[in-house]
C-alpha cells in the first residue's frame, strides 16, 4: 500500500522530491519503493528527464487501476473502523416466537438509544431452528428458554423465569376461578400449538397429576391458538409474556406450577464482534425483573 501511495503522490506531482515530502518519506525511500512495484508490475512507471518526469504508457494504464486499489482499501479500513464502533453494523438476532414483544422491546429500546448505529436483524423461530442457525454462522445471539439443558456447543446465561398460564375465552368454566390445578385439566378440549417446546415435558406433568386433555385444535400461530381458545374451542397452555389476544382470559397454572427460564444463547468459544459482546452485557444487566408484560 505505500508502494501504490508513493506511485499516486509522484503521478500527482510529477516530481519525486515534492511527492516525498507530501507523503512524509526520505526521496530514496520513496524511490526504492517505486522500483520495488516497477519490479513487481514488470517496467518502469515513469520516465524521469530532467525536469520533465512522466508517466510511460505502463504507468498511464496501472494509474486508474492503482487509485482504485487505494479508493477501496480506504473504504475498507474506514468500514473496519466503524465496525469497531458499532457504526452502522448489523446485529442477527434470533428471539423464540413465544417470546412475548411486550416483554422484549423495552430492552430493545433501551439498546437502540445506546448504540443507534447498530442495525438489529430479528428472527424467530424455535429453539431448534435457531439453535441450528447459530451453529451454522446464521445469528450472532439468540433468546430462548427450553425444558431440558441447552447443548454443550453454546454458552447460555439466565435472563429471567417465566410462568405457564392456562388461556380460555369468556365464559368457559375456568373463567370463573382464580387458578387452575394441573388436575383440573383431565377430559378438557386442549387448544395446541405445535413444535410447543413444552409439550412433552408439560405432557408428562399433566399424566403424573392425573390429567389426560383432548386436543381439539393445533396449529404453529399463536395467534391462531390464541383467537381459537378466545372463541371457546377449549384451553390453551401459554407463557404469561406470550398473551396478545385481547379478552383472553388468562389463569395461573399451579400444583404444579411450570416455569421456563429465558437465556440469552451465544456460540462457545467463537470469537465474537463487538456489537455481539455490548448486547450481552446490556441484556444480561437490564432490570427484567422491572418489566410487566
Amino acid at each position: 500500500m505505500h508502494q501504490i501511495r508513493y506511485f499516486l503522490a509522484v503521478c500527482e506531482t510529477l516530481n519525486f522530491t515534492r511527492a516525498a515530502e507530501s507523503c512524509n518519506v526520505s526521496q530514496p525511500s520513496l524511490t526504492r519503493a517505486i522500483k520495488g512495484l516497477e519490479d513487481e508490475l514488470g517496467g518502469p512507471l515513469f520516465r524521469r528527464e530532467r525536469n520533465n518526469t512522466h508517466l510511460t504508457g505502463l504507468g498511464e494504464m496501472m494509474r486508474p487501476h492503482l487509485t482504485q486499489v487505494l479508493i477501496e482499501t480506504d473504504a475498507a479500513k474506514e468500514r473496519a473502523r466503524s465496525f469497531a464502533r458499532l457504526d452502522d453494523v448489523d446485529l442477527k438476532l434470533g428471539i423464540m416466537c413465544t417470546i412475548g414483544p411486550r416483554r422484549f422491546v423495552p430492552f430493545l429500546q433501551a439498546f437502540r438509544e445506546r448504540h443507534p448505529k447498530v442495525n438489529l436483524v430479528v428472527q424467530d423461530g424455535s429453539n431448534s431452528l435457531l439453535e441450528e442457525r447459530l451453529a451454522q454462522g446464521e445469528l450472532d445471539v439468540a433468546v430462548y428458554g427450553q425444558p431440558e439443558e441447552i447443548d454443550d456447543r453454546f454458552q447460555a446465561r439466565r435472563l429471567y423465569d417465566e410462568r405457564f398460564v392456562i388461556g380460555v375465552g369468556p365464559g368457559h368454566p375456568f373463567d370463573k376461578v382464580n387458578a387452575v390445578r394441573c388436575a383440573d385439566l383431565h377430559q378438557q378440549a386442549y387448544v395446541n400449538r405445535v413444535q410447543c417446546e413444552y409439550f412433552g415435558h408439560a405432557g408428562r406433568i399433566f399424566r403424573q397429576q392425573g390429567a389426560q386433555t383432548r386436543i381439539v385444535f393445533r396449529s404453529d400461530r399463536d395467534d391462531w391458538v390464541q383467537s381459537m381458545a378466545m372463541a371457546g374451542l377449549g384451553f390453551t397452555f401459554i407463557p404469561e409474556f406470550a398473551v396478545t389476544m385481547p379478552g383472553l382470559k388468562v389463569r395461573p397454572l399451579i400444583e404444579p406450577e411450570i416455569v421456563r427460564t429465558i437465556q440469552v444463547v451465544t456460540v462457545r468459544g467463537r470469537p465474537h464482534v463487538p456489537s455481539v459482546g455490548a448486547f450481552v452485557r446490556e441484556v444480561l444487566a437490564f432490570p427484567w425483573l422491572n418489566v410487566s408484560s
